[in-house]
């Protein structure tokens, strides 16, 4: 099983609704979340930001926001985008693994932004019902609800061979230098 990014583990759901959600967010296709996060965004439209601008740092990912990424074809931006949601072990899902939740959030508010124009576009009259409903009940939580959501759902992306370090209480012992 591939591992997700640095802080896959830290849940970021704070009620029984957000992980509701996020279940049956998990429950689609590769291309029905991919779906769902162009019509998350189409919706709400400038209700959501990256979380904590001041706190993303772009310049760490070019890789993914860069010319490179921006000049390839649909496919391939697509088959990128796949690889992310699915944790394969690739250049692209590994640079995404290795970013914070906080860069996470801002990739995909970038990629938003720029779809149909640099980057790959979809059709929100193609996803199917339960892409569509899973975004209605997306869009009728909180503006926190939404971003815990988003950073559950960004968080769970990428691939990373970092696991999650052991706390003292686990491992009856403190790390030492």
């Amino acid at each position: 099983m591939p591992s997700q990014s640095l802080e896959a583990n830290a849940s970021n759901l704070k009620s029984r609704e957000e992980q509701q959600l996020f279940d049956a967010y998990s429950a689609l296709s590769v291309d029905d979340k991919l779906a769902w996060f162009y019509i998350v965004y189409e919706q709400m439209g400038d209700s959501i930001t990256p979380a904590a601008p001041g706190a993303a740092e772009p310049a760490v990912i070019p890789e993914l926001m860069g010319d490179r990424y921006y000049e390839m074809n649909d496919d391939d931006q697509l088959n990128i985008m796949r690889e992310i949601v699915e944790c394969q072990d690739t250049e692209y899902s590994r640079a995404y693994g290795t970013m914070t939740p906080n860069n996470q959030l801002l990739l995909w508010y970038a990629w938003a932004e720029l779809m149909g124009d640099r980057v790959v576009g979809y059709s929100s009259e193609n996803a199917s019902d339960r892409v569509k409903e899973i975004a209605q009940k997306t869009e009728a939580l909180d503006f926190q609800a939404q971003i815990s959501v988003f950073r559950e759902v960004a968080s769970q992306m990428g691939y990373s061979e970092v696991g999650p370090v052991s706390s003292q209480k686990e491992v009856g012992r403190t790390p030492s230098l």
